[in-house]
This record gives structure tokens, C-alpha cells and sequence, in this order.
């Protein structure tokens, strides 16, 4: 049955997200503060709001089936600006007796030195953002148990492909440019890569399925990749070698008293000076989602990457 489904973001999870709820034939508002997507998915319609705007969300997203919470403001915003979405678009769905489901990350978990992170590893963060996310969920978990809202959360690890602008640029492109490519910490540490269209279908398996309701998700990622290993599956698919250099916290912190969005990547380190691994088995298991292969994310982020050249 075609239901409404409403988008809060038109980045990257906010585009996969309407495609796979698309592809099974719903219906498709996504919102922004502009109105306007470069090529939006073929049927989604983009809408012009200010999602703290609460009246207006509420009209927009009245009939919904389920809304989803993929924007975030930069980085160096989210003390003011994230709690504060979110709690709006909460209030909406409350209003509106419609489900939610978050975009999340791994913050929450801290540095679990090198132990897989599960659904079920305790949060213990140790950065300023991760205290930000552990607070967020926690507040959209007590407005489960209070019965104000219908929830889900879907969390994914650092994640890249087709229409993500950071690594699109600073991996991708760089690589065919021939550049030396600017990537973090130690690049001999396994870490968990999320795929942004398994992301997005993800997403959409928690709007669609009762089953996910009241928990958390982890999206199928695959097996953890090193950096060097991802650089040794560009160079092949380049037919060239794509070479890359660590940056470490003094660089970033050099680089940072420049960009604001960097000094806020020191923190966060940590993430890539050891072992950094998450499980998916629970979704896997419960959805029959299975991560892209990772060759085939390489091949359609490079030909993403070409095509924007």
C-alpha cells in the first residue's frame, strides 16, 4: 500500500532514504530550507520549510506514515542547533501520532578500544558531540516509554558514496586527480566504512516495519576496511596507485584554527588510531539487509565522482 513518508534533509541519506522508500512505491515529501535538490529522486517532492517551524511541520507532514530525521546542522553547531531540531521534529511527530526514525552515528559508544560496538554496547562517551548524540537518543527512547511518539533509530559508522560531498571530494576526487589523498590518523587501523545507499535502505526498512519500532539498528556495513586496503582498491579500479597520507591532531588542529569544521574532527580521533568496528548481524539477521560489496561502492562513488568533474 503506498503510504506518505516525509524527509527531513535532502543530503545524502536524505536522497537514499526517498529512493529506497520510492522504490517500493510511497510516497516521497523531503525538506529543506531552500525548496530546491540538485536532481531530486524521480517522484519525491521537495518541500520549502523550517523544521522548527512546528506549525508549518505539522501541517506538512499531517497523514504521514513516518517521518525521518537525516539533517544535522555542521559540526560546530551542534551544541545550539542539534537537540533543538531534533525536539522539534519529535513534537511534530507526537502531534501528529506519526512514527520517527533517527539518523544516527557510533559517537554515543565512545572509544570501546578495539570491542565490536553493538546495539547493546552501553554508551560512554568521550567527546563533546558524542554527549550531544547520547543525550539526543536519549530523549527520543523517553518519549517512546512515555508513549509520545513511535521510534526507531538507525545507526551507521563513518560513511561515504555517490552525493557525499566530504569524502567525494577529499578521497574521490582527489584520487582522480592523481592527488595525494588527505585522510586520518593511522591508516593501518581496521574501521568500519558505512555505504550511504545501504544507509538510506536501512532507514527505510525502520519506517516500513513495525519490527523495528522502540529500537535501536545498526546498518549492515560489512566487514571493517583499513585505509590503506580502501587506497589499494582505488588504485586497482584507477588502473593507477592512489597514494594517501594520515593527518594527525596537530595538523588538524593547525588546520583547524582556519576551519572551525575541522577543529571539531580532532576530538573524534580516536576513531582512526585504532580498531574501529561495528556489528550489523541484528539487522542482517532480522531484515535480510546485506551490505554493497565494497568494490562495488568504490566503482559507483568513482563514477559519481567523474561525472561531477
Amino acid at each position: 500500500m503506498s503510504e506518505l513518508h516525509v524527509i527531513f534533509g535532502t543530503g545524502p541519506l536524505g536522497r537514499y532514504t526517498a529512493e529506497a522508500l520510492l522504490q517500493e512505491g510511497h510516497l516521497v515529501k523531503l525538506i529543506n530550507r531552500t525548496g530546491k535538490m540538485e536532481l531530486p529522486p524521480t517522484g519525491a517532492e521537495v518541500i520549502k520549510a523550517d523544521a522548527l517551524n512546528t506549525n508549518e511541520i505539522i501541517l506538512i507532514t499531517k497523514g504521514a506514515k513516518t517521518i525521518y530525521q537525516c539533517a544535522q546542522p555542521p559540526y560546530h553547531q551542534w551544541k545550539e542547533a542539534f537537540p533543538a531540531l531534533q525536539k522539534a521534529i519529535l513534537k511534530v511527530a507526537a502531534e501528529n501520532g506519526v512514527k520517527l526514525v533517527a539518523a544516527e552515528n557510533l559517537y554515543m559508544y565512545g572509544n570501546t578500544n578495539g570491542k565490536p560496538m553493538t546495539e547493546a554496547t552501553p554508551y560512554n562517551p568521550c567527546s563533546k558531540k558524542g554527549k550531544i548524540r547520547t543525550e539526543m537518543t536519549n530523549a527520543l527512547f523517553a518519549a517512546y516509554k512515555r508513549v509520545d511518539a513511535e521510534v526507531a533509530a538507525v545507526r551507521g559508522s563513518d560513511f561515504f558514496g555517490p552525493w557525499e560531498p566530504i569524502n567525494g571530494d577529499m578521497i574521490f576526487k582527489a584520487a582522480l586527480q592523481h592527488k595525494t589523498i588527505n585522510m586520518l590518523g593511522n591508516l593501518e587501523q581496521p574501521h568500519t566504512f558505512t555505504y550511504v545507499k545501504d544507509f538510506g535502505k536501512a532507514l527505510a526498512i525502520a519506517g516500513t516495519h513495525e519490527q523495528a519500532t522502540g529500537k535501536v539498528w545498526h546498518v549492515p556495513s560489512g566487514r571493517a576496511y583499513t585505509q590503506k586496503e580502501l587506497l589499494k582498491l582505488l588504485s586497482e579500479q584507477l588502473g593507477y596507485e592512489v597514494k594517501g597520507r594520515g593527518a594527525g591532531k596537530f595538523m588538524l588542529s593547525f588546520i583547524g584554527l582556519f576551519n572551525p569544521g575541522v577543529q571539531e574532527v580532532v576530538e573524534m580521533l580516536y576513531e582512526f588510531t585504532g580498531p574501529f568496528i561495528m556489528d550489523a548481524t541484528a539487522m542482517e539477521a532480522t531484515f535480510g539487509l546485506k551490505p554493497t560489496p565494497m568494490e562495488q561502492r568504490i566503482a559507483e562513488t568513482l563514477e559519481w565522482a567523474r561525472a561531477k568533474q
